[in-house]
């Protein structure tokens, strides 16, 4: 019984490692993995961005699009459990061009440890999923990706906060398409979702290359009743005005360069950002403004004090928090195409996974815990079938060999068998017949010791031998049903711990998608399959348990009748052998 546990443990522990690496869902048919390093080695960081929109660009040098759909419909990210999907969003995919452009909303960006996440593809049924509202924060109150030609930008976020005006498409710029500014602003709506409150928190970024450097380019730019925020370069240092005061000057930028620019404000300071890095901060609150705002430019009330930015502009977002360092540095070194933070390893195939391979992956702590309580049911249930098997054929077989011989001493002397070699040692260790006659021979013995004549048993001693006998024959039964106790529990205990596990998984499917405020089939099928995967293995603990309790039965059954008919056999010639030995005394009183 221990190398069966031993060999059975085996298997699980070899079994494990390969369901650690099981796949999200069977239905995908590759998958990358992309390694999100924030720390020294990749995006040097030096501490936690928090929820960040990571970009991940996709190249003939990193990808070779070969199996995903053409519009990148089955693209799908998932986290290094295997089990939690990422929201995203595709700004560009072009398979024949080889290039694709993917924002993965990641839940958290920590600078201590590389995080990993697969992204899946290669799968023709698949629908799309790419959605912004979701992979940017509810926090992003507008976020211009300039992928649309011709026409004014579109708002990625849920506020839907669309440009007014057109502008000039291009290609080639920092992420994918970007804008070309001619001297005429981008304006942006007067939207409620972009009202600016006094003292409140903001945030505006922008990547922009300058055609030339001149004095007091505007970039960012709202008016309201005197009040002003004003966002621009002078001769190629970026400032940032509050209500007539300006920002010391910063860290420059260069003509026909990206160059990343942020301002931040958290209600008691402004501060300038250049590359991710804070290069200069005015202590100042943020005016309330409630009008539209201007992008390269200035509003409908300019000044001549000012002139339009000339270049190329991308990725324009604004925020009604103030972001922290962090995630700037994030976004200024991620979204360039030196970036570091994201690394790609190479693609694999999946090979003979079935829909077993998805359940799995999905099941959670619980669930993993009422099936390993059931593989213990399961391993100690087939040990105890497999050596009661065993056990029960050697003693069948022991037992034909002995009545064999038996039945040879037809005519001999009962106790006869007992002095004989012939009869195997492996016999006798095995047969509970030779332990039945092994008794009552050592019974006759006894009596012949204390001086009584053998040659005519008496009715009082054939009942004493056939009662030592039965004495022997239930410990024998007991025997063959020790550990039986554990089968019956197997059969009737592990459907109910299988069922308990599926309540207990359901309890959980419901509340996760409760407190995730929506409901859809890729998020709670998961669960529910591996709530009920532990219902179907209480059943495979079971079902095989009951056959091998009844199969058992019936061979303990056919022993315990073989015990039964031998006694009476025993019991008959040891009665026919008092009948001669009487006979024999009356014939000797007639000579």
């Amino acid at each position: 019984m221990r190398r069966i546990l031993f060999l059975t443990l085996t298997l699980l522990s070899t079994l494990l490692p390969n369901l650690a690496h099981a796949w999200w869902q069977p239905d995908w048919a590759y998958r990358k993995p992309i390694t999100i390093d924030a720390g020294p080695q990749g995006g040097a960081l030096g501490g936690d961005a928090g929820r960040t929109p990571v970009l991940v660009r996709l190249h003939t040098g990193n990808f070779s699009f070969e199996g995903v759909s053409d519009t990148g419909a089955d693209l799908r990210f998932v986290a290094g459990d295997d089990k939690t999907v990422l929201n995203h969003q595709i700004e560009q995919f072009d398979p024949l061009l080889g290039i694709a452009l993917i924002w993965v909303d990641m839940p958290a960006l920590p600078a201590g440890a590389p995080q990993q996440v697969w992204m899946y593809y290669g799968n023709a049924k698949a629908p799309a999923s790419g959605n912004g509202q979701r992979t940017f924060d509810p926090d992003y109150t507008l976020v211009y990706h300039f992928a649309e030609a011709a026409t004014p930008p579109r708002d990625t976020t849920a506020y839907g906060n669309n440009a007014q005006t057109a502008v000039v498409s291009i290609d080639g710029t920092v992420i994918g398409k970007g804008a070309k500014l001619n001297g005429t602003p981008l304006m942006l709506p007067a939207a409620p979702s972009l009202t600016q409150e006094a003292g409140g928190a903001f945030t505006f970024s922008v990547w922009l290359r300058p055609e030339q450097l001149g004095a007091q380019q505007l970039i960012y730019a709202r008016r309201d009743s005197g009040r002003e925020f004003l966002v621009g370069i002078d001769q190629g240092v970026p400032f940032v005005q509050v209500n007539g005061q300006r920002s010391k000057p910063g860290q420059p930028i260069q003509a026909g360069q990206w160059s990343h620019l942020a301002v931040t404000a958290d209600g008691k300071n402004v501060t300038l950002h250049v590359g991710g890095r804070a290069t200069a901060s005015l202590e100042a609150a943020m005016p309330a403004l409630n009008t539209a705002a201007a992008i390269g430019g200035d509003t409908a009330a300019q000044s001549a004090a000012y002139t339009p930015f000339v270049g190329a502009i991308d990725e324009v977002r604004l925020s009604k928090v103030a972001r922290s360092d962090t995630l700037l540095l994030a976004d200024a070194v991620s979204q360039g195409a030196e970036s570091r933070l994201a690394v790609f390893g190479t693609d694999e195939q999946q090979a003979g996974k079935s829909h077993f391979g998805f359940i799995l992956a999905a099941m959670p702590l619980d669930a993993w815990l009422v099936v390993i309580l059931l593989g213990v049911m399961m391993v100690l249930s087939w040990a105890i079938m497999i050596s009661k098997g065993r056990n029960y054929g050697a003693i069948s077989r022991a037992n034909a060999i002995f009545m064999d011989h038996f039945r040879e001493t037809a005519g001999a002397p009962l106790d006869q068998l007992a002095n004989s070699s012939k009869l195997p040692q492996d016999v006798k260790a095995d047969s509970s017949l030779w332990r039945l006659y092994k008794v009552a021979v050592d019974e006759m013995r006894r009596r012949h010791d204390r001086g009584y004549d053998l040659s005519a048993v008496s009715n009082a001693t054939i009942s004493a031998i056939r009662a030592a006998m039965d004495g022997v024959m239930v410990r024998e039964n007991e025997r063959m049903s020790h550990r039986m106790n554990w089968l019956s529990t197997a059969i009737e205990g592990a459907p109910y711990v299988g069922l308990f596990g599926t309540v207990i998984g359901i309890m959980l499917v419901f509340v996760v998608a409760a407190m995730a405020g929506a409901v859809d089939i890729n998020s709670v099928a998961p669960g529910m399959a591996a709530a009920l995967l532990c219902t179907a293995a209480g059943l495979g603990v079971a079902i095989p348990a009951l056959f091998g309790y009844n199969w058992l039965a019936s061979r303990s059954d056919a022993i315990g009748a073989d015990m039964a008919v031998f006694v009476d056999e025993f019991a008959t010639r040891l009665a026919e052998e008092q009948g001669e030995g009487r006979q024999a005394r009356a014939n000797l009183r007639q000579a």
